[in-house]
């Protein structure tokens, strides 16, 4: 396995062309940021292993022969919530119902990745923030998608985070990975299923699968910086996994629970997450030191 890190931008693994940047080390890719005006989101994708095999599903971008089509925003790793001042960064029913996240001018190439500034943009036009994404990638003897996720409330206004479960930063993966179809779905807690995790706090949930024959594991770890850490799970068993920090009567059912959140107008709110794409068995106890090491 390889045990190594790159620096995206010291190497000749970075090629763009519009609304999409690749990236890859010794012609090897890595995975892809999209971000044209099409998409009503920024995302990477896809998914791969330190080893090449792809773990995200394809449609709707390159649908696969028997592929489950439901929810067409979810592709690969993204970040959106469901009511930001009544108004839907999340799901994606048409631009005359659904707010963008649309890119400010081309991302920006750092070492290791890039960054990404985006206007928060209503189905009006008008502009209520706007969101700074870093990803930066690391290949160890897995692969490590590091995010942050600064979301700025510089248009002369609060921003309210509405209670629902639809939303946060998240992955959807490949087939392979429902539960249904055998994978497992763990958290820090220790709990199992998408019965017992979904809406639950924990530091990290896992996806597990064999894929090819081969088991393969998809962590992300909710940084001890985030709001409300440990954060609430959006753990679906069809291979969604969102860590939302705003869902909190959405997920205990609980009327007279809040989970909503103002970030007063000139604020600031930023979220760091790590994505963890591990080949081979990985229980609790490792993923446990994985998680420890994140800083």
């Amino acid at each position: 396995m390889l045990r190594r890190t790159f620096l995206l931008a010291a190497v000749s693994g970075v090629r763009r062309e519009n609304g999409l940047i690749d990236f890859t080390e010794n012609a090897k890719p890595i995975t892809s940021l999209h971000y044209a005006e099409k998409w009503d989101k920024p995302f990477l994708y896809p998914l791969r292993t330190a080893k090449g095999q792809i773990i995200s599903r394809g449609w709707p971008i390159e649908p696969r022969p028997g592929e489950k089509e439901d929810h067409a925003w979810h592709r690969g790793i993204w970040w959106g919530h469901g009511d930001v001042n009544k108004h839907d960064f999340w799901r994606e029913l048409g631009r005359q119902k659904t707010s963008t996240l649309a890119a400010k001018g081309q991302p920006k190439l750092i070492a290791n990745g890039c960054q990404i500034d985006l206007d928060m943009r209503t189905p009006t036009g008008a502009v209520i923030g706007s969101v700074h994404q870093t990803y930066t990638f690391h290949l160890k003897q897995d692969l490590i998608i590091d995010a942050r996720i600064a979301i700025h409330a510089d248009h002369n206004q609060p921003l309210v985070f509405g209670d629902t479960d639809d939303g946060g930063f998240a992955f959807r993966l490949a087939d392979e990975f429902r539960q249904d179809r055998g994978a497992t779905l763990l958290n820090s807690e220790g709990l199992q299923t998408t019965e017992r995790i979904w809406g639950q706090p924990a530091r990290w949930v896992n996806y597990s699968a064999q894929v090819n024959g081969a088991p393969i594991g998809v962590t992300i770890f909710d940084h001890p910086s985030n709001l409300r850490h440990p954060t609430r799970w959006h753990a679906r068993g069809y291979s969604l996994c969102s860590a939302n920090p705003f869902g909190l009567r959405a997920f205990t059912k609980d009327k007279t629970q809040d989970g909503s959140y103002t970030l007063d107008a000139g604020k600031t709110l930023e979220f760091r997450y790590r994505v963890l794409i591990h080949e081979g068995q990985s229980g609790r106890a490792a993923l446990d030191k994985a998680w420890s090491q994140y800083k």
